[in-house]
């Protein structure tokens, strides 16, 4: 598991005991009131008091909840798009290299051709002077 994952667990971990302690508060709100000495309609009224804040109080805690999650969402978004970055950049740096290799063979091949086509153009000179040079006629001057 690596630390990403303590993270998420830990942050999952935090939010579902805060959770547990806004229920487990709320039960015992409401159970305080229903044990307390009070008329029925003093009682109504506190426990629609206590529903009130209650209420209240998870609506700010959705909202830090929402504006935390929207920070981890935009930090998670900046480091993809950096590594997004960084790796386009490595794949790039990857085909100049890989272009660049291959520009070097074509030339060494081009300049193996090349030389191999003067090479044969040379020896086919050179066999065709010596065979004139075989066919053509010698005089020799005769002594008398």
């Amino acid at each position: 598991m690596g630390s990403d994952d303590y993270r998420r667990d830990s942050g999952d971990n935090i939010s579902t005991r805060l959770t547990y302690l806004l229920i487990g508060g709320g039960i015992g709100a409401i159970l305080a009131l229903l044990f307390a000495p009070k008329s029925g309609h003093e009682l109504r009224g506190d426990i629609a008091d206590a529903t009130r804040k209650g209420i209240d109080r998870s609506r700010e805690t959705a909202q830090q909840l929402g504006s935390r999650a929207g920070e981890y969402y935009e930090a998670t978004r900046e480091r993809a798009s950096e590594l997004y970055s960084t790796a386009a950049e490595k794949v790039g740096d990857v085909a100049h290299t890989a272009r660049e290799a291959a520009s070097r063979q074509t030339n060494t091949v081009a300049a193996a051709l090349d030389a191999g086509k003067k090479a044969y153009q040379e020896e086919k000179r050179k066999t065709e002077l010596s065979g004139r040079m075989a066919a053509a006629p010698t005089y020799e001057e005769k002594s008398n």
